[in-house]
């Protein structure tokens, strides 16, 4: 005899123990997201630094990966995050808040080999929904970039496509450029 399971609400999620991978919630799903791996972590670590080394300084926006943001409905956890300077948590005494409990403005993905393309694009466009302005979704093995913009429109960028950056932050990009990053 098969037992039903009780659905998990948002509130019961959020009170689970972090695990090792994250995990997110979306859609009353729990999906833990894989383990990084090289190109993935090399990606990930010069998209915050390239636009932190630009935006941080005059304090446009600031970028941070593995950051839950819990809105919408939905706790995920982008690879990459980048909060409008004005837009960022702070706690009373003004320091960073650790619970971002809004959108990101832009959101970053790089697709992981055992990664479901549907789940993360799926992300993506929840962030859009929800408020944010742009969505990247990097696919390494084809060398090439989703872009997701709030109205649900989908682009794919490759070779000196120029990337469109969150507006403010003077940084230019091509997909050729961010692929150049894993050649050490």
């Amino acid at each position: 005899m098969a037992t039903a399971v009780k659905p998990i609400t948002l509130e019961e999620f959020l009170q689970l123990r972090e695990t090792e991978p994250a995990s997110e919630y979306i859609d009353g799903q729990i999906y833990q997201k894989p383990m990084p791996q090289g190109e993935h972590s090399r990606l990930q670590g010069k998209l915050v630094a390239t636009i932190n080394e630009v935006a941080e300084p005059q304090k446009i926006a600031l970028a941070l990966p593995e950051l839950r943001c819990t809105f919408g409905g939905a706790t995920i956890v982008p690879d990459v995050t980048v909060f409008r300077w004005e837009r960022i948590p702070r706690t009373e005494s003004g320091r960073i808040a650790n619970r971002f409990e809004s959108h990101p403005d832009w959101a970053i993905e790089i697709l992981s080999p055992d990664q479901s393309q549907t789940k993360v694009l799926r992300n993506l466009l929840h962030c859009c929904k929800n408020g944010t302005e742009l969505g990247w979704l990097i696919l390494p093995d084809e060398a090439s970039i989703l872009i997701v913009y709030p109205n649900q429109r989908i682009e794919l960028l490759a070779g000196i496509d120029a990337l469109p950056i969150l507006s403010n932050i003077d940084l230019s990009l091509t997909v050729e450029q961010v692929f150049n990053w894993l050649n050490i």
